[in-house]
């Protein structure tokens, strides 16, 4: 049917659905997870729940993934409804880091990818923790601007005000809620999901990813190969070990630690996403320090 179109784009196409196709569910998830927290969680049960301490807070956000497990795929609307109700960015954000690379699925996957070795499970946590540490600290000590955008927190301002005047109550009613505030969240998401999709199938399919792949002959030049990959190939946190494993003995170790802890925290389709609620020069920062960090600690290895 299609076969009067060239080559390359039917691959871009075959490449976009699989994105997808495999990121899709995760995100539906996330955005009923996320219309649970808007229904069930409110700003004082979060003061609760949340230690003073402003870096203990950080450190209970860096291992609550673990115990709430989330693909980076649909991390992105969980997080903005953290914010939103009142949960301090350096312990969102903190989670936000590591929940795609601590939750036991991910951990079990990357240890049979790597042939059962905990050493690269062990390198992967080690390093999600403390690129958490630092952003965390970024955002509760030194960042003093507000972070998300103007028509967020609006449109936030406007759905609290409207929560408070029609309470919710009863069972059957908040399960409801939940179910059409996901929705919601859902089609406002997934247009930046479709859209970043098509950015990274576009650049798997037009980009020289061979001529890429010989560039890292240094150490630090195969550390910034990798993360290239790792932010254009927008593989879900599941599955990602076992690209990173088929090209350890074309990078070493250092590499594909960065490749595997980079991932999951920026890559396109969730910067997409994020741009949706996110100021711009607060992601630029994100990323830079993300960037930063992520590259010293995989030259360190």
């Amino acid at each position: 049917m299609f076969q009067f179109l060239p080559h390359s784009v039917l691959q871009m196409g075959t490449i976009f659905l699989s994105i997808v196709i495999e990121a899709l569910p995760f995100v539906m998830l996330g955005c009923v997870i996320s219309g649970a927290l808007h229904v069930f969680l409110t700003p004082e049960r979060v003061k609760k729940l949340l230690p003073k301490n402003k870096f203990l807070s950080i450190i209970v956000g860096s291992l609550l993934g673990f115990f709430f497990p989330s693909c980076e795929c649909g991390i992105v609307p969980i997080v903005h409804q953290f914010v939103k109700k009142d949960v301090p960015t350096y312990t969102a954000f903190a989670f936000m880091i590591t929940a795609p690379i601590i939750n036991p699925i991910v951990l079990f996957s990357t240890y049979i990818a790597f042939g059962n070795s905990m050493k690269f499970v062990i390198w992967r946590v080690l390093g999600s923790m403390i690129v958490a540490l630092v952003v965390g600290i970024w955002l509760a000590y030194i960042n003093k601007e507000s972070i998300l955008k103007q028509a967020a927190c609006d449109a936030s301002c406007g759905i609290e005000q409207e929560e408070h005047t029609h309470e919710v109550s009863g069972f059957w009613n908040k399960c409801w809620s939940v179910m059409t505030h996901g929705i919601d969240e859902f089609f406002d998401t997934g247009r930046y999901l479709i859209v970043g999709s098509i950015l990274a199938a576009a650049m798997q399919t037009y980009l020289p990813t061979g001529a890429i792949l010989q560039l890292g002959h240094t150490k630090i030049l195969a550390i910034l190969v990798m993360l290239i990959l790792a932010a254009t190939l927008s593989l879900c946190s599941e599955a990602d070990a076992f690209i990173g494993s088929s090209l350890l003995s074309l990078f070493g170790s250092g590499p594909i630690v960065g490749f595997l802890v980079f991932g999951p925290m920026v890559d396109i389709k969730n910067l997409l996403m994020m741009k949706r609620y996110f100021k711009t020069s607060f992601m630029l920062k994100f990323v830079g320090i993300v960037t930063v960090v992520v590259s010293l600690y995989a030259l360190a290895i």
